[in-house]
């Protein structure tokens, strides 16, 4: 289930892709934990990691669509094999996995856009090593594309000036493109353009955090721009810039997956060897305890989100489902990747603080995941849109598979206009409720219903639906349910152990428990609504041989099975 880089040998993919796989566990073992650890706080630039990528053509091959590929048959955007990227970069440091992230965004407005002319420019720049970045958030206004303040100047004749600042852009300070978003200065019209950074009109004004990445802030002053750099004007730039943020943001949650799993084997590792009051560690109940439900949640992170690719790679202008389970990636994978570490530090303590750790890094770096490219609110947001059609207008779907043919994801880059996501049908998940008999699926079914009971006869009234606490925690319960079905989906086709799917959920009838009990507590829940919220409430069904199997082979026995190289 977890990511070991000491035996994985990615045999599910083809050759090429097996070979970046390793030789990027290589770089890194090969780097070892110490140099890791001091560069990451001496906050140095990662030269020697762009160097190694420009060396191996790895952003070119994993990157760039096959139209435009130069001379490398096994370039393509197969989301599946960027999973296995993500989850590797992630487990060895998330600073890494942020160049290759902010390098994905600021392709997207690109692969998205029609200058052809540009899109076989930035295939010869990756070969050539390029990253890139995306200008789309300014310091004043972040991420809202609404209130955008740089301006592109017509000067005529196809000739323009863009001036204007941008802020929390990554890579901003090495790109060979960044993608920036801008409105015409005398129409408002949105546009898209590239501009190179290290052009004498381009001012990298500062990194922006105390980081090992570079966030940077930067400046156009009457930048020189021709429709030669144009990328999407108008209708097309926005929806680009919207689009891409539905590419990227699927990532988080596999940065979020590899950061745990490493901190997992840290954290079992150090508890095993460690003894107090004359008991190891892993031998007080409370411990135990600890470690399972860290294990049930970092599974079901990884299982929801593999299947959540299945849906991004099957999506179609008649099939848009990923767009619940796609923020869900981000929002709920990132979030759950907290309550892991939350856990996992429960147990080594004091330990998560030493400089020589992992842990000690990941506890910092997993914070950051739900804070970026949108915030678990504004997603969450997103997703109670979904939430009617989910609960009562199912559609019918044919199966979607488990999507790990290497072919080029053609639909991410042509996703068409952002809007209409209330008429998003979805099939009917009692589907995968019903495909299963587990104690505690069963047990979590009857949330289900109470909470649809509460859905049809006590919805939220005008007053609550203006109050963004209330909403949310009923988006909790909503994504819980979406959660839950897309594991049981992967579960099915992956065989995989059923009391691993019922101590997941044993996991998930508690979340669902708590923010049944956040709603009842509101101040202005109704009579009605409190009544619904508890009969929510429901106690897991505990078997003690199902979770001495979790604890005993799935979890204790990777004690000593990895250890960064020193």
């Amino acid at each position: 289930m977890l990511l070991n880089p000491r035996t994985e040998k990615y045999k599910h993919l083809d050759e090429r892709s097996r070979e970046i796989m390793l030789k990027t566990v290589s770089f890194f073992e090969n780097m070892g934990k110490q140099k890791l650890k001091e560069d990451y706080h001496g906050q140095v630039w990662y030269a020697d990691f762009i160097e190694f990528l420009k060396e191996n053509e790895i952003f070119s091959t994993l990157l760039t669509p096959p139209k435009y590929a130069i001379d490398d048959p096994d370039a393509r955007w197969d989301t599946f094999r960027n999973c296995d990227f993500n989850e590797v970069l992630g487990f060895y440091g998330l600073p890494y996995w942020y160049a290759w992230q902010v390098t994905i965004l600021g392709l997207g407005p690109i692969w998205m856009g029609n200058n052809e002319a540009v899109k076989h420019k930035t295939a010869r720049l990756l070969k050539d090593g390029g990253i890139f970045a995306f200008g789309l958030s300014e310091k004043t206004h972040g991420a809202d594309l609404y209130s955008s303040e740089m301006s592109l100047t017509d000067l005529g004749e196809g000739r323009y000036v863009a001036d204007g600042g941008k802020y929390y852009i990554g890579n901003g300070n090495d790109a060979a493109m960044v993608s920036t978003f801008a409105k015409d200065s005398e129409t408002d019209e949105y546009v898209f353009f590239v501009v190179d950074s290290q052009h004498e009109n381009y001012d990298c004004v500062q990194n922006v955090v105390a980081w090992q990445g570079y966030v940077a802030e930067y400046a156009l002053n009457s930048y020189p721009i021709t429709e030669e750099d144009i990328l999407t004007k108008g209708r097309d730039a926005w929806d680009s810039g919207l689009n891409t943020i539905n590419v990227g943001k699927f990532n988080l949650g596999w940065g979020s997956i590899g950061i745990c799993t490493h901190a997992f084997y840290e954290a079992i590792t150090h508890a095993a060897h460690r003894n107090l009051y004359g008991k190891w560690v892993t031998d007080f109940p409370h411990i135990q305890q600890f470690f399972v439900d860290a294990y049930a949640r970092l599974a079901a992170m990884k299982m929801f989100a593999s299947r959540a690719s299945d849906y991004m790679r099957s999506a179609s202008s008649e099939d848009r489902r990923y767009l619940l389970y796609n923020p869900m990636v981000k929002m709920k994978v990132t979030t759950e990747g907290e309550q892991v570490i939350n856990l996992l530090w429960d147990v080594i303590a004091a330990r998560g603080f030493e400089k020589d750790t992992y842990f000690e890094m990941a506890a910092r770096e997993i914070r950051s995941l739900p804070k970026l490219e949108g915030t678990v609110h504004v997603n969450m947001a997103l997703v109670i849109k979904f939430m009617a059609n989910y609960f009562f207008n199912p559609d019918e779907f044919p199966l979607i598979p488990n999507r790990d043919d290497p072919i080029n994801d053609d639909f991410m880059f042509n996703q068409g206009p952002t809007r209409g996501l209330g008429k998003i049908r979805f099939h009917d998940y009692n589907l995968a409720y019903d495909s299963v008999d587990l104690p505690n699926v069963s047990r979590f079914k009857e949330q289900i219903s109470v909470l649809k009971e509460f859905l049809m006869t006590a919805a939220p009234d005008k007053e609550q639906t203006r109050d963004i606490d209330f909403l949310l925690n009923l988006g909790e319960l909503f994504t819980l349910v979406v959660y839950g079905q897309l594991i049981i989906e992967k579960a099915k086709m992956d065989v995989v152990e059923e009391d691993l799917v019922d101590q997941i959920f044993d996991v998930m009838i508690r979340d669902f428990s708590k923010f049944a009990l956040q709603i009842y507590t509101k101040p202005g829940t109704t009579e009605k609504q409190m009544a619904l919220c508890l009969k929510m409430i429901k106690k897991p069904v505990a078997q003690r041989e199902r979770f001495l199997n979790i604890w005993e082979n799935h979890v204790y026995c990777l004690k000593d099975t990895f250890e960064m190289n020193p």
